[in-house]
């Protein structure tokens, strides 16, 4: 079996945790109010904002033996630079208030989630970084191109309100499948160990944010 599919198998509990939350059913069937979406927008934009930071901080804190890794960190930071950027102008498309957004903070789940990530690379295994890629990636695949055109229905938004979720599920289709090369060179049991754990801790993190956005409904 590849480490790509033992990584799998390791976090499909958590990964069925995260798809059970209510949030989702709610996009499929387009019963989702523009505060909530907003909401959603908002913490997004709190995790993105630290991908391209997060992604430099693991480049540096790998050994020579780890230049395979770094080229990959190097095609990563291409493509993600400045996607913080497109959640505000989605945020702005639906009335919302960008800047109160990106001068704000964000709620715990996503707090902890982002000081759990920088804790790993600057105290822990850098490689434990790979964990977030895989569950944000694998998420938004599987969630952003099947809900974008049920939410933009149900809101009545215009498409420049959807384009994280539009342009990213269609991005990361393609990053889902270098990710899954990626993860099959790794040899090393710690970092294997470290990667299946972070990726189990990411996966309850932004599980509970998910669910935070149902039970904390104000509309």
């Amino acid at each position: 079996m590849s480490f790509y599919q033992v990584l799998q198998q390791a976090t499909a509990p958590a990964r069925e945790h995260l798809f059970n939350a209510p949030i989702i059913e709610a996009c499929r069937k387009g019963e989702i109010s523009r505060d909530i979406y907003l909401r959603f927008l908002s913490q997004a934009y709190y995790h993105v904002r630290h991908t391209v930071p997060l992604l430099m901080a693991t480049g540096g804190k790998l050994g020579q033996e780890y230049e395979w890794v770094r080229g990959a960190i190097a095609e990563y930071i291409d493509e993600e630079y400045g996607h913080q950027e497109w959640i505000l102008s989605d945020i702005r498309a639906c009335g919302g208030d960008a800047e109160a957004v990106r001068h704000g903070q964000p709620e715990l789940p996503i707090e902890l989630m982002v000081a759990f990530l920088y804790d790993q690379v600057q105290r822990g295994n850098p490689m434990g970084f790979f964990g977030m890629v895989q569950v944000l990636e694998g998420t938004s695949v599987a969630i952003a191109l099947t809900v974008a055109d049920q939410l933009k229905a149900g809101l009545g938004l215009p498409p420049q309100a959807m384009s994280y979720l539009s342009s990213h599920g269609a991005l990361d289709q393609e990053h889902l499948k270098f990710f899954e090369s990626l993860m099959n060179r790794v040899e090393s049991p710690a970092d294997q160990a470290a990667i299946i754990h972070s990726a189990k801790v990411v996966y309850r993190l932004y599980a509970d944010m998910l669910y935070q956005l149902t039970e904390n409904q104000t509309s």
